[in-house]
């Protein structure tokens, strides 16, 4: 069941988000970085500090295990070889840390042989922790103490989901999406695992991330908590997400849903995603 994995994985990012929260209220400095496709992202101390918590903490207690974060360098041969692989995101959305707008969490995951089974989303300004490992169930423990089982909605008809997207303008695929899905509701938040827990919670039913610049530390945690939920979390192409990859990017986006409406969504972003010419990405990685 991978108690003690999840036990460690619960209180590093309880205690990374402690880490967080000391900067969130300081005139902290806010950098660039490049990441791997040239893209520039913001990064603070937050991030490097919550980083190397959790970091050590693992590297501690799983010593043969590999770990992939994403503000450390990518040990690449070593975490190809190895069968267990620590996926962490120190500080998912780092944009609304800095806006100070609360939408920012810290994630956690493992997989092991490839596939995502272990994960833990720890929201610091909210005080929510979801958690799940594979064949357990998904949970939310709330500033209260109380923990609850996860089950996504069962909603079908694609003009009754509520769809969870960015804070940020949509651009005009995104706009074109929204056109064709006639979504019944749209709610934005920032971080990827704040997007994919509310459809865990039933707050939203699907996320459609068209943009090929997710990584693997921005989707591990979060999968494995929706699939515990009983949705499913796919590519914008409907293949199944694999960390056991040179290659970082998720170049296909990401199709996340309460799993009853998934087929359907996918039948329906298909058509869409001709009318832009967006084909699958050939990577060799």
């Amino acid at each position: 069941m991978l108690r003690d994995e999840l036990d460690t994985a619960t209180n590093l990012a309880l205690s990374a988000g402690k880490l967080i929260l000391e900067h969130y209220d300081t005139d902290f400095e806010t950098e660039q970085k490049l990441g791997a496709d040239s893209y520039s992202e913001p990064v603070t101390i937050a991030d490097r500090e919550a980083s190397r918590l959790i970091v050590a903490g693992i590297a501690a207690e799983f010593v043969d295990d590999a770990i992939l974060s994403e503000e450390e360098p990518d040990d690449v041969e070593r975490r190809l070889a190895a069968s267990r692989v620590w996926i962490i995101d120190p500080l998912d959305g780092t944009a609304g840390f800095v806006k100070k707008d609360g939408d920012f969490s810290v994630q956690i995951g493992l997989a092991i042989d490839g596939r995502s089974v272990l994960g833990v989303v720890y929201q610091p300004f909210h005080d929510l922790l979801l958690y799940a490992v594979k064949d357990g169930g998904a949970f939310l423990r709330g500033n209260n103490s109380e923990t609850v089982r996860l089950n996504a909605s069962q909603i079908t008809s694609l003009t009754n989901l509520k769809l969870a997207m960015s804070r940020n303008h949509a651009s005009p695929r995104m706009k074109r999406v929204i056109e064709h899905f006639g979504f019944a509701k749209i709610i934005r938040r920032g971080s990827v695992g704040l997007k994919v827990g509310l459809i865990a919670e039933q707050v939203c039913d699907i996320y459609i991330h068209p943009s090929p610049r997710t990584k693997l530390w921005d989707t591990c945690a979060p999968q494995i908590i929706l699939e515990e939920a009983g949705g499913k979390f796919t590519d914008l192409f409907g293949k199944e997400f694999r960390y056991d990859r040179a290659d970082l990017q998720n170049h296909d986006g990401i199709l996340a849903s309460n799993g009853a409406a998934h087929a359907v969504a996918k039948e329906h972003l298909q058509i869409v995603l001709e009318e832009f010419g967006r084909v699958r990405h050939n990577s060799k990685s």
